[in-house]
């Protein structure tokens, strides 16, 4: 049935003259796998994927009004499974908007192997009241057992929306979100992993928060309109730092520093010594030396454009590889034609971004998009035929992982699918 309704797409593609911009680069073919759909409700997911020590591929779904699932992908046997029931794990039954909705937070790895993630509240249907839901729960996966530690909320009434660990000192760091507009409540907070205790260090008011720890231990929290906040563990200070870009402050373009904040990507180089940051609709990679020992300015420096000459950008999907390289997942608007979902990469040394193109799925029979009457699936409406002969996901890329074999992982939605890239270097 599914090829049926991709040959109609191809017919109309090639008669409407669809197709990419001239001079764009060609087509990224992905292996695409549906993420199981009684996982999801509305074919969604976001920023949640990570690589594992045993190599699995990890990624948070959001199932709204019922509950949240980490669900494992298996590289070599191409399979899917649940990995953590997130309602069954801190035992409840409850619908609605007092769900766990989804897991949004971008998984993190420990030393020990161990991964940490976060449930997240969905949205208030009518009726609903935002007070119905308790709160997000940090939780901790161990592959190796197949056992969930979970934590007590953190505030309540509040999701939690990021999480880093640091083992070494047998914290975790965390930020929750209360999901207000147009200025969020995002408390930047410890997690005393052995007691399950919480130290709340500051309101930060800075939606989608990501944070990092580096090289001497300090963990990096942004803050309301463009200030970064800097806990030193072995100072018990923090600090609010001031960020430069090329010795200037933050541009309005950049997005950087404003003032009802913006959703930032941040990840870490793998030696902690260099933060790398893109705004979502910002068109510019930026990064931050943070092996400076001291000081009240963050040094940050331009690396140019994501993709030159477009008309708009859409990265929700950032994140730096096991050797160095940063990788993007950007949704582009060129001047003319449709918007593509296109992997982009940067590499230390490198003058600005590389365009690895954008994605088209080369095995489109991975699922079903119609029922056996011929009508499409609900929340299936994710794909189209920009081209003869090409099937690619329409909307934006949530996640991206870089794994160790060099394979190149994204999600995309409706239905949310994980797509498998080789991608020469």
């Amino acid at each position: 049935m599914a090829g049926c309704r991709w040959g109609y797409l191809w017919v109309v593609a090639l008669c409407c003259g669809a197709g990419m911009a001239q001079g764009a680069p060609p087509w990224l073919k992905s292996t695409a796998h549906a993420i199981p759909k009684e996982t999801t409700t509305e074919g969604s997911g976001y920023f949640s994927i990570l690589e594992g020590q045993d190599r699995r591929i990890y990624i948070g779904a959001a199932k709204y009004g019922f509950n949240a699932y980490l669900v494992g992908f298996d590289p070599k046997t191409q399979k899917m499974s649940i990995a953590v029931d997130c309602m069954r794990e801190i035992g409840s039954t409850a619908q609605g908007f007092a769900a766990q909705a989804k897991i949004h937070t971008r998984n993190n790895l420990g030393e020990s192997g161990r991964l940490y993630f976060g449930t997240k509240q969905g949205y208030p249907k009518e009726g609903e009241q935002r007070s119905d839901y308790p709160g997000g729960y940090p939780m901790v996966y161990d592959p190796a057992t197949g056992k969930t530690r979970v934590y007590p909320i953190p505030v309540p009434q509040q999701g939690v929306i990021s999480i880093t660990p640091d083992e070494s000192r047998h914290v975790a760091y965390l930020s929750t979100c209360d999901d207000a507009r147009p200025v969020e409540s995002t408390h930047f907070m410890i997690l005393d992993l052995a007691t399950g205790r919480y130290r709340d260090l500051l309101d930060c008011r800075h939606m989608y928060a990501f944070i990092v720890v580096d090289a001497l231990g300090r963990a990096y929290h942004p803050v309301l309109g463009g200030e970064i906040a800097r806990y030193d563990p072995r100072t018990d200070k923090l600090e609010r730092l001031k960020q430069t870009i090329d010795g200037q402050p933050p541009t309005a373009e950049s997005l950087l520093a404003h003032p009802e904040s913006h959703p930032i990507n941040w990840d870490i180089s793998p030696d902690r010594r260099t933060l790398w940051s893109v705004a979502m609709s910002g068109n510019a990679l930026y990064s931050y030396d943070l092996s400076a020992s001291g000081g009240e300015t963050l040094a940050g420096r331009s690396h140019g454009p994501l993709v030159a000459g477009a008309k708009a950008t859409d990265c929700r999907a950032m994140c730096v590889g096991p050797d160095g390289t940063v990788w993007m997942g950007v949704a582009v608007t060129p001047a003319e034609g449709p918007q593509l979902l296109h992997v982009i990469s940067h590499r230390a040394g490198e003058t600005g971004c590389r365009d690895h193109g954008p994605i088209a799925v080369s095995n489109p029979q991975f699922t079903e998009f119609q029922d056996a009457a011929g009508k499409e699936l609900p929340w299936h409406h994710g794909y189209f035929a920009p081209e003869a002969g090409i099937l690619a996901p329409r909307y934006t890329i949530m996640g991206i992982c870089a794994a160790r074999d060099g394979t190149v992982y994204v999600t995309t939605l409706a239905p949310f699918t994980l797509h498998a890239l080789q991608i020469k270097r």
